[in-house]
């Protein structure tokens, strides 16, 4: 679902799963956090939620060196245009490890905010 702003562009609803590689830095997620927040910002998104979960190890190990990773999901609103500028910026970034970027759909609950330990 999508709608149209005052300027008549097409913005969406999407959710972002973030896979964040922290390691040697665990104390930083509210950091990495707010780093990804201000990246969808910068390429033109507008943030609506962030439920950070917990860290999980991987059940297939793709590079020896990390082999768990921080989930987060962001829920964000933009045009369909800013998608791939934010596959590109996150693709460069040491921080987070995976990108994927879904539709929402307008109406959709977002969930709340699950407090972090």
């Amino acid at each position: 679902m999508s709608h149209r702003t005052k300027l008549g562009k097409t913005v969406k609803r999407y959710e972002g799963l973030f896979i964040l590689n922290l390691a040697g830095k665990e104390d930083g997620i509210k950091e990495a956090v707010d780093r990804v927040s201000t990246e969808i910002t910068a390429a033109g998104g507008k943030v609506e939620t962030i439920q950070k979960m917990e860290k999980k190890a991987f059940a297939r190990v793709a590079d020896r060196r990390i082999n768990s990773g921080h989930y987060v999901n962001v829920f964000f609103e933009a045009q369909p245009s800013v998608i791939k500028d934010l596959h590109t910026r996150f693709r460069h970034s040491d921080e987070v490890h995976r990108a994927l970027f879904t539709e929402a759909g307008i109406g959709l609950p977002v969930p709340v905010e699950a407090p972090v330990a």
